[in-house]
């Protein structure tokens, strides 16, 4: 049987699951958080709570998916048991990432030749745990995806009820992926696997975020929601980071080597998607 051991089982994991599963696929995931335990099996996943012993998992994965947030050390699940993982067999690991690598190229295009150039803490500890997986000697493929939306992850909420703002910074362009297209990416190399590639996940129209809520008040019958200047919005610590870089981000890779084909080619697709 063909088991999938997917560590820190989050959303865009939980997309391939439920691909992988009617197939006849078993999916083992770990969790941090015990409250997401019940949930997870009643998706068909067999959960575990971490910390724990992934031992027996490991043995009998026959693919590996890595998602977890990495720290200072890189990432977590190799820092607490690289040996295990090394040792392991796995046909296929996939490792994912974040178009964060690149850095600002003030909305200039980049693609998977383009020179690694993290500028925030994020963006340094991913581009660690990228080698470190691309050295474990494991069949590793690397996913770096732009920013991901999809089912309870859309802008919809925020405009319905009043506190979407358009916040206007000049020359500010974001990539995105709809998560279903994540899924598609990553059953794509499952089937093609190309042990050491690097993946770019994005869609077909990079474009200002601002243009993404006005795209979403008009679906609603809305009026747009107000703009403030980047200088003045009120903005996490992680939402000023994004706003520090602006790239277009190029996936021509993806459809050549892994014949994806995009669900969702542009945010509108996506909305659309979303609102249906």
């Amino acid at each position: 049987m063909k088991t999938l051991l997917s560590l820190g089982h989050g959303y865009s994991a939980a997309a391939l699951a439920a691909r992988l599963i009617p197939q006849g696929w078993r999916v083992i995931g770990t969790t941090r958080e015990a409250d997401r335990i019940a949930a997870l099996r009643d998706q068909g996943v067999e959960a575990l709570l971490w910390p724990c012993e992934i031992g027996a998992a490991l043995d009998q994965a026959t693919h590996i998916l890595a998602s977890a947030a990495p720290d200072g050390s890189g990432d977590p699940f190799l820092h607490a048991c690289r040996d295990q993982i090394m040792a392991a067999r796995p046909e296929w690991v996939g490792y994912l990432s974040t178009t964060a690598v690149y850095g600002d190229h003030q909305g200039g295009w980049v693609d998977e030749t383009t020179p690694v150039n993290p500028q925030s803490a994020r963006a340094v500890a991913r581009v660690l745990a990228e080698r470190q997986w691309l050295a474990s000697g494991l069949p590793v493929q690397v996913f770096r995806l732009a920013g991901i939306y999809g089912p309870g992850r859309g802008p919809f909420e925020k405009v319905r009820d009043g506190t979407a703002r358009r916040v206007i910074k000049a020359n500010q362009v974001f990539s995105r992926i709809h998560v279903e297209d994540i899924a598609a990416t990553l059953l794509g190399s499952i089937l093609h696997p190309n042990p050491g590639a690097i993946y770019n996940v994005c869609d077909d129209n990079p474009a200002p975020p601002e243009d993404v809520l006005t795209y979403a008040a008009a679906l609603l019958g809305l009026p747009e929601p107000p703009t403030v200047r980047f200088e003045e919005a009120k903005m996490t610590p992680m939402q000023v980071s994004f706003y520090s870089e602006s790239k277009r981000v190029r996936n021509d890779r993806i459809k050549r080597d892994l014949g994806v084909k995009l669900a969702y080619p542009t945010y509108q697709d996506g909305l659309r998607g979303l609102l249906r």
